[in-house]
């Protein structure tokens, strides 16, 4: 008996010892959540970056980069008609003070059109010290988030020497910290001691087994008393006439208020960039297989520029692939996820102007398994998409946009 008593104070010293050094930041917001089809074949993002890992309260720091909507939507997720950009961090550790699509300052909803590539940038303002791992990411109409790179912050400083101040349409500045707060709180406090009262009124009573009897008694009748009628008249009264003459008050006090948007934008894609149709790339098959963790692609290319190209990064939900031979930076910054010598060509040699070259590629880390991404095969859409960048001699890039059915080999 002793000795069952030691091993369960022992289990619970364990069991406290490993919740002491739980980190208190959130490393993950969702994005290993959704199917791997979804992360691969909708936004596809790339060359973004943080202008910053470091900055004090009230400094700012900015998300820019760019997007490719797949034009092999999913058939089973809703199009982007209505999509929303934003970003994840753990809490209100931020304020968005800027966000533009395309050069367009951008306050609603967009609909993207599949195809298109598009850029961002993303203005954060510091408001709490700590170290936080942070996402752009888009929230699609009925589909969910789908995730951009993240990226470790730190903010320093003193929170309370956070300013979020602005300036109304009447001329005054007020602070976004505090303006309304007492307001806030007062009708909450309303509500809850109506909702209270109202509640204590009936519970003061006998409740279920007596009033049971009663209805099994046919004395129902006597459940609402004429009394119990007049109050709930007089609230159904009183309670909207007092919330529109509050709402009638809040009007005359404040004239000039712009309401929350609820509009659509319609943002134009970039312009087609002419590097992207002179190197043409057509993937025949694509096998995943499972004991290697290497998706396996063969693709025919065609070099319609006036330069030898190599294949140099191959990149799909976040994950890089880069090929060592075309002696290209990885461009790290720390968090995105890099496999710096992921990505094989079994013909190293550059593709001739003109040549047309069926090569095979291969994407092979552990990450495709620690990021959830091997179950493909495993959904109801086993398709894989993402984006093939070649390069030239002088360093000029072409994008390629893949995708195929994934055929998984199990040797």
């Amino acid at each position: 008996m002793l000795k069952r008593i030691k091993n369960l104070v022992g289990t619970v010293c364990l069991a406290l010892s490993c919740l002491a050094v739980v980190p208190n930041s959130a490393f993950a917001h969702g994005e290993k959540a959704l199917e791997p089809f979804i992360r691969m074949r909708t936004i596809q993002w790339y060359d973004v970056q943080f202008s910053q890992d470091k900055l004090a309260v009230n400094s700012e720091v900015a998300i820019t980069g760019k997007f490719h909507v797949a034009e092999d939507w999913p058939s089973s997720v809703p199009k982007p008609d209505m999509a929303y950009l934003n970003v994840s961090t753990p809490g209100p550790v931020f304020i968005r003070t800027e966000r533009y699509l395309n050069g367009q300052p951008w306050v609603s909803s967009a609909a993207l059109k599949p195809g298109g590539d598009y850029d961002f940038k993303i203005v954060l303002k510091g408001r709490l010290p700590g170290r936080y791992h942070i996402h752009p990411f888009f929230n699609l109409h009925d589909a969910g988030a789908v995730m951009g790179p993240g990226h470790w912050v730190e903010v320093t400083g003193d929170a309370a020497a956070f300013s979020n101040t602005v300036k109304t349409l009447g001329g005054a500045t007020i602070d976004m910290e505090s303006v309304g707060f007492a307001n806030g709180v007062s009708w909450h406090g309303l509500w809850i001691v109506l909702g209270t009262a109202w509640l204590l009124w009936w519970v003061r009573r006998p409740l279920f087994l007596p009033r049971y009897k009663m209805l099994q008694s046919g004395r129902e009748q006597e459940l609402i008393t004429p009394l119990d009628k007049t109050i709930a008249k007089g609230i159904l009264v009183v309670v909207p006439l007092f919330v529109f003459g509050a709402y009638a008050l809040a009007e005359s006090q404040y004239p000039n208020n712009i309401p929350l948007q609820t509009a659509l934008d319609q943002i134009d894609p970039l312009p087609p960039v002419v590097n992207t149709s002179l190197v043409q790339i057509k993937v025949t098959r694509t096998e995943y297989h499972i004991a290697g963790r290497s998706m396996n692609m063969v693709a025919q290319i065609h070099n319609l520029s006036d330069q030898p190209v190599q294949i140099g990064e191959f990149t799909t939900a976040n994950l890089r692939f880069i090929n060592p031979a075309a002696g290209l930076p990885a461009k790290d910054q720390g968090d995105t996820m890099v496999a710096a010598k992921g990505l094989t060509v079994d013909d190293a040699q550059p593709i001739q102007p003109g040549e047309t070259r069926t090569v095979r590629i291969a994407a092979a880390d552990a990450l495709w398994e620690t990021e959830k991404l091997e179950g493909l095969f495993r959904d109801a859409d086993s398709r894989m998409g993402g984006l093939l960048f070649l390069y030239d001699a002088g360093g000029k890039r072409y994008i390629a946009s893949v995708s195929t059915a994934v055929i998984p080999k199990f040797d």
